[in-house]
């Protein structure tokens, strides 16, 4: 159950970061209500999933699918550039977190 709250937590890190994109610095009401409830809701969670995985483990997922969960909304929603270099990266940050998903004991 810890993995999918943090699976979850990380998820819910993407939905706060586009909302606060949205709230255009905190200006827009109910963009900036949807950053703060996700925020709460996603550290919640997060520290759900610390109570029975290694803080490592934990922060590293829920940062790692938060970071490329915003790529692929900031390209697929925002039309940020995708470019080889920046595609890369993502691969890679996906890659560590299935490495340390492996390395972790359930």
């Amino acid at each position: 159950m810890a993995w999918v709250a943090l699976l979850i937590a990380g998820l819910l890190e993407v939905v706060w970061a586009y909302a606060m994109k949205l709230s255009d610095g905190f200006t827009k009401p109910a963009p900036t209500v949807v950053t703060i409830a996700t925020m709460i809701a996603s550290f919640g969670l997060l520290s759900y999933a610390m109570r029975s995985l290694p803080l490592g483990t934990s922060y590293m997922i829920w940062t790692g699918v938060g970071a490329v969960g915003a790529f692929l909304v900031g390209v697929l929603v925002l039309g940020e550039a995708f470019t080889v270099y920046r595609a890369l990266a993502a691969v890679l940050i996906v890659s560590g977190l299935a490495l340390m998903k492996v390395a972790t004991p359930s």
